[in-house]
């Protein structure tokens, strides 16, 4: 809880989507910490966002924990290359798939790529999503607005629907909101509204695919040091990212794998329905 880096962190910005590698601090991912235990051995797991952030980390520590995987990325840059390598060097296979999930079409064509790869889907991680910050509602554009709602919900829609018929029973869906769910950030309007709209989704889909033997859960994490906080907010706000938090300090991406890994393996075979929240101690409702 105290060994990770605490605020004020250096002033610092980047063009969306950023990167993981031009942070200060650079994100633990869980590179050297994450230790297997063969929980997914054998499993087949879809990860959208896997290139940097929570993606990322979860896609390590699956990696390690024994399933090969289908990584999503809207940049096929030197993120994706070395979470890809990451991922062969813990002996798993790993498809890429650059593509910009906004488009309901893409979204259908990375589940056939990952069915024709692997035979089928055992694990759809639906973590990809954009974000921008306007200080007034008047300075959001209609294509923002619809943009964002097309990324971080109508995405995660469009490939659930997809990705059903080639999941059998046991496989679950773990979809990513956020704090912002239940403690909206005004202005983060867009994002926060499409990530209350992903606790909803997932809740009805739970009872939805109950009787098919399917599983779906949200984790909702608070503050995370990825890429998107530089890409998204001005330096001086970067700098003081996470401060007000009860641990004083953001989350980083390592600190959210675990999560994601106790939502998929077998042993939660009766956990559906569920936000996890991984906040650092900050309540939600």
């Amino acid at each position: 809880m105290t060994d990770y880096p605490y605020p004020p962190f250096p002033e610092q910005e980047q063009d969306l989507p950023g990167s993981f590698r031009k942070m200060d601090p650079v994100p633990d991912h869980g590179e050297d910490s994450w230790k297997g235990a063969n929980r997914l051995e054998g499993r087949v797991a879809l990860i959208t966002g896997g290139d940097s952030g929570i993606g990322r980390a979860v896609a390590i520590a699956y990696a390690r924990e024994g399933a090969d995987l289908a990584l999503v990325c809207l940049d096929e840059g030197g993120d994706m290359q070395d979470t890809a390598d990451l991922v062969r060097k813990a002996g798993r296979e790993c498809l890429v798939i650059k593509t910009d999930l906004s488009k309901a079409e893409n979204c259908r064509d990375v589940i056939a790529q990952t069915v024709d790869r692997f035979g089928r889907i055992d694990i759809l991680v639906n973590n990809a999503a954009h974000q921008r910050s306007f200080a007034k509602i008047e300075d959001i554009s209609d294509e923002e607005w619809r943009y964002t709602f097309a990324t971080n919900i109508d995405a995660m829609f469009h490939l659930t629907k997809a990705a059903i018929g080639h999941m059998g029973k046991g496989s679950a869906i773990i979809n990513t909101a956020s704090v912002n769910s239940d403690q909206p950030n005004p202005q983060l309007l867009a994002y926060a509204t499409t990530k209350g709209a992903i606790q909803n989704f997932t809740a009805g889909l739970a009872q939805m695919l109950a009787e098919r033997g399917i599983r779906a859960n949200v984790v909702a994490p608070g503050p995370v040091w990825t890429p998107l906080i530089p890409a998204s907010f001005p330096g001086e706000k970067v700098s003081k990212f996470g401060q007000s938090y009860p641990m004083g300090r953001p989350a980083q991406p390592a600190e959210l794998a675990s999560a994601y890994v106790m939502l998929a393996e077998p042993m939660s075979s009766y956990v559906s329905g569920a936000t996890i929240a991984v906040t650092g101690g900050q309540p939600i409702i």
